[in-house]
């Protein structure tokens, strides 16, 4: 997608929008803080030297620097700051500056390396901004020419109408760059039929250090290269020769100059690859592309343990699988059943043919080959996809062992010779126990290549001398069973230091003198691989608090620790898929809008992390940067459930924003929108002559300006009169079975939803009655971060709801909100922890489907038989589940799946003056799409207040809560 596709950031109510940011810091220098690394009057120099000469943009203000301080690994390194360069001359541009004024320079793509390559001190150059274009795509040659920026999939997407793809695919496909790959000679679970990306590289521009720019590909005649570079080789036969391990599949440590021999045809391309950053800077690459198989299934091989699966896996090779993939029971056991055949350990094995029969033939071929304990075969899409998710999340998920305990990567990627595996497995975990550590492992066992997660105490000087004394002899192990240490990731900070363990200390020599080759002056991400930085330096911990922060929210999963919360961002950057992409999720809408790191969970939750080190962002609670980020957090909570370690950014930005507001005055809009239940209340009495008024347009006008509404916004109508206000006038049943929930939106906006859900659970012969006394959620107060209140408002819900929670009259609370009935389940409970009754409230609460389900179990709704559109609210997807909606639709015959995504209203945000912009293009994402291309008598589904307003106004299209629709039915009926 084409950057000017994006839609820019807010232009804030608190500050300036970007470009005008932009320009104020390069008028006055860079921001606050001073630069650790380099004094701050040559920081100046070198950002006026670089907005001098480069065309794309230049940033040394806090923020960017903040947001590239750490990739996916352990490491955090202090950069000046980012370049997004344009095009191959900018490059070269950045790279003189930089010589000239001896800073490093680091390139990075999608910032997901896991051994600190992408983390450094200098400029780090951005090339997913302007530089991630798929140039040509030719069907014909099976090739394609990409830029370094682009992503995965992105490649993937271009080259699927031709039947192609391109081989290798880590599971962090839908956000790495080829660069990125290149750099780190990125894998994936298809290695074992496809190969590495060296393995798929016909040749690289690449521009060097002193600005020279060189074409790398097979043969030396066929490529320019730096000065010396053949003469070395020819000097250095012998140690090519004999210092590199063989039969290795997977040996991504160090230098790949063996590449470089004749008899290997001097493939100077593939030399570079893996060379981290450390050797030049590609601009272009040239890149192979493979047949897709028409057509895939999947086995499933269940065996007693991972070493068991290990041994089984060299097997399977001859039968030329797709994938050979390990994955061990207890890491699924994070993720749930999904329906695995019996085991402690499972092979999921990978097959293709022209037609679905074939590869179902080969699956079962497969199956009855491994000797599994108990096999089984997927064929069908869906059932795939589950499986396959669970591996790609493993990376984030494996961060977190079962019981909640940190695990770190360090030791991620490590391979062996496959026939090596099961025996290297069972003295793996021998040695994780000596040292009183765990790990999960899974990954690439037909390419003797495992990932593990380990719960390293890197937080204590203890904790970190064990994680060196653990990685020392576990590099032995690894060289021990003829293995690389690394095996798919790269060396970078992690695992570079004991690279002598491996080659010896000759070769390792020669890595510095090749290096030199390259790069004179040392400014290519210096540190990493060549001449490398300790493995226990630099660690991201070491800056944080050492004592908990004071905080509002319970934390529970983090032992009430916000850094341990902030901390649970590894970088893997599920959160940074592009919009349009095609997919489920809904994290994180804001990123998908504008294409900004800072707008993305892992930019915000890294700002976080920041401004708690206190190196950066130097003005703690009270950061405008911090604040400017969150401000289009939607609060959609989607990264609660997407994200693989449960990243809960709507909890953070609530505690962050009631701080920063804390003893000063807030914004507009969080008075007016913020406090909504009190005015709604106030207006209730009023409800037509304040509709009237709302319909002047200079009155409207006047009141969307005092309460820092969007004026592009309609205020919505409010009802003449309130569901409580009419329920109170009835009868209330004497043994109702369930608490309607009264929300502040269904009670003074949308009343026709409760009475159509009291309608419905009464023809199901379930009575309900409404709280005696006023209740609220208080989503409006956490939301804008008014946790005080909250508090205040939940505690005296809490009052009042005390009659029926107890263990005589606790029954299911219906809440018809989705919204409300999250933040009830969620945010109450870790509000006031110390309360029983916020833990009853929260178990008691139920959708409106989950009631029906669970006391009307037998009850059968009226057959609608229409096909839907529409949307799962974003609060369902993450925190309620839907499960219980789609059985309801499926017996109305209700046909058809709601889209993901976020509707972009979410309540106050889409509301609020500056948001307008970002809140359509949310829409626009998925959910307007999908309704527009809805067939006519469809049924649009919405049971947020917010996405039916939405849908309202941009769409013009009426979509109506799953209750109105029921009762309507129920109508019919009668």
């Amino acid at each position: 997608m084409a950057d000017g596709a994006k839609v820019p950031g807010r232009k804030r109510e608190h500050g300036q929008e970007q470009e005008r940011e932009q320009e104020r810091r390069q008028d006055s220098g860079p921001a606050r803080d001073s630069a650790p690394d380099v004094h701050r009057g040559l920081a100046r120099d070198v950002e006026r030297e670089l907005s001098r000469v480069v065309r794309g943009r230049v940033d040394l203000g806090v923020t960017a620097r903040a947001l590239t301080t750490m990739d996916a690994s352990n490491y955090r390194r202090v950069p000046l700051g980012v370049v997004a360069p344009r095009d191959a001359d900018d490059v070269a541009a950045v790279l003189a500056v930089c010589r000239t004024y001896g800073v490093p320079v680091v390139p990075r793509g999608g910032g997901t390396s896991i051994a600190g390559q992408a983390t450094g001190t200098g400029i780090v150059l951005d090339f997913t901004r302007y530089m991630r274009s798929v140039v040509s795509v030719d069907a014909a040659a099976r090739t394609a020419v990409v830029q370094p920026g682009v992503v995965l999939d992105t490649l993937r997407d271009a080259a699927a109408p031709h039947g192609l793809t391109f081989g290798p695919d880590p599971s962090t496909h839908s956000r790495c760059t080829l660069g990125g790959m290149i750099g780190n000679n990125a894998c994936g679970s298809h290695s074992v039929r496809w190969g590495t990306t060296a393995d798929n590289i016909r040749d690289l521009t690449v521009v060097g250090a002193q600005g020279n720019v060189h074409h790398l590909s097979q043969g030396w005649q066929n490529s320019t290269s730096p000065v010396g570079l053949r003469e070395f080789v020819i000097r250095h036969l012998s140690a090519l020769r004999t210092g590199y391990p063989q039969d290795l599949p997977r040996r991504i440590s160090g230098y790949a100059m063996d590449a470089l021999l004749p008899e290997r045809g001097a493939d100077l391309a593939r030399a570079f690859c893996g060379s981290e950053g450390t050797l030049g800077v590609v601009t272009q690459a040239t890149v192979r592309l493979v047949e897709v198989p028409p057509a895939r299934a999947l086995a499933v091989l269940g065996y007693p343990d991972e070493s068991a699966a290990a041994e089984a896996a060299p097997g399977l090779l001859p039968y030329r699988p797709l994938t050979v993939e390990g994955m061990a029971a207890d890491l699924v056991r994070v993720r749930g059943d999904v329906g695995l055949p019996r085991g402690g350990a499972w092979l999921f094995v990978e097959t293709g043919g022209v037609t679905e029969a074939e590869a179902l033939a080969r699956a079962q071929e497969l199956a009855r080959a491994g000797d599994a304990l108990e096999a089984t075969v997927v064929s069908d899409p869906a059932g795939m996809r589950a499986l396959w998710r669970i591996r790609e999340d493993a990376a984030g998920t494996a961060t977190r062992m079962p019981d909640g305990t940190e695990a770190w990567p360090g030791w991620e990627d490590c391979a062996v010779p496959p026939t090596q595996l099961g025996v290297y497995m069972r003295e793996f975990r021998s040695l994780l126990s000596s040292y009183g550590l765990r790990g999960t492992p899974y990954g690439h066992f037909g390419d003797g290549c495992i990932h593990v997660r380990i719960d390293f105490d890197l937080l204590t000087p203890a904790g970190i001398g064990r994680f060196r004394a653990f990685s020392e002899d576990l590099a032995d192990l690894v060289v021990a069973h003829g293995g690389s240490l690394s095996g798919e990731h790269g060396d970078g900070q992690a695992r570079a230091e004991l690279l002598p363990k491996m080659y010896g200390d000759e070769l390792v020599g020669l890595f510095g003198q090749f290096k030199d080759l390259w790069d004179p002056d040392g400014i290519l991400n210096p540190g990493v691989l060549a001449r490398p930085a300790r493995l226990d330096e630099n660690l991201r911990f070491e800056a944080l608090p050492k004592r908990p922060v004071d905080v509002e929210f319970g934390y529970p999963h983090d032992g009430g620790d916000f850094a341990a919360a902030v901390r649970r961002c590894v970088g893997v950057a599920k959160c940074r898929t592009d919009r349009g992409s095609s997919r489920s999720d809904v994290m994180c809408p804001s990123f998908r809008a504008t294409g900004e790191e800072e707008h993305s969970t892992r930019g915000r939750a890294r700002l976080l992390h920041e401004m708690l080190a206190g190196e950066v962002v130097t003005d703690g609670w009270r950061s405008e940067e911090v604040r400017d980020a969150l401000d289009l957090c939607l609060s959609c909570k989607g990264c609660r459930s997407d994200c693989p370690v449960g990243v809960d950014m709507a909890t953070y930005k609530a505690e962050f924003l009631h701080h920063h507001y804390e003893g000063r005055r807030r914004p507009a809009s969080h008075y007016a929108l913020g406090r909504l239940p009190e005015w709604l209340r106030a207006a209730a009495p009023l409800a037509r002559p304040l509709n009237a008024a709302a319909r002047v347009r200079p009155l409207a006008a006047l009141a969307k300006r005092l309460a820092g509404i969007a004026p592009e916004r309609a205020l919505p109508p409010l009802a003449p009169r309130t569901l409580v206000g009419e329920l109170r006038k009835r009868r209330v049943p004497s043994a109702a079975a369930v608490v309607l929930w009264p929300d502040t939106f269904t009670n003074h906006l949308s009343p026709e939803v409760g009475h159509a859900a009291l309608r419905v659970l009464s023809e199901a012969g379930v009575e309900a009655e409404v709280p005696a006394g006023r209740v609220c959620c208080g989503l409006t107060y956490v939301s804008t971060g008014q946790l005080d209140r909250a508090k205040a408002v939940l505690a005296h819900t809490l009052d009042a709801m005390e009659p029926y929670l107890g263990e005589a009259g606790r029954r299911p609370v219906v809440v018809l909100e989705p919204s409300c009935a999250a933040t009830l389940r969620t945010d109450l409970p870790e509000l006031l922890p110390a309360d029983p009754r916020a833990a009853l409230l929260s178990s008691a609460v139920r959708t409106f489907a989950e009631a029906l389900e669970e006391c009307a179990p037998e009850w059968t709704p009226p057959r609608l038989d229409r096909p839907v559109a529409g949307q799962t609210h974003c609060h369902q997807h993450a925190v309620l589940g839907d499960a219980a909606d789609r059985r309801l639709r499926e017996k109305a015959g209700l046909t058809g799946e709601l889209s993901g995504g976020c509707c972009g209203l979410a309540g106050n945000f889409g509301f609020e003056r500056g948001h307008w912009e970002v809140s359509v293009a949310c829409a626009e994402d998925q959910l307007l799409p999908a309704v527009r291309s809805a067939p006519p008598g469809t049924e649009v589904l919405a049971d947020g207040y917010s996405c039916r307003t939405q849908l309202a106004q941009l769409a013009g299209r009426r979509a109506r809560h799953l209750a109105v629709v029921l009762a309507e039915g129920l109508e019919g009926e009668g």
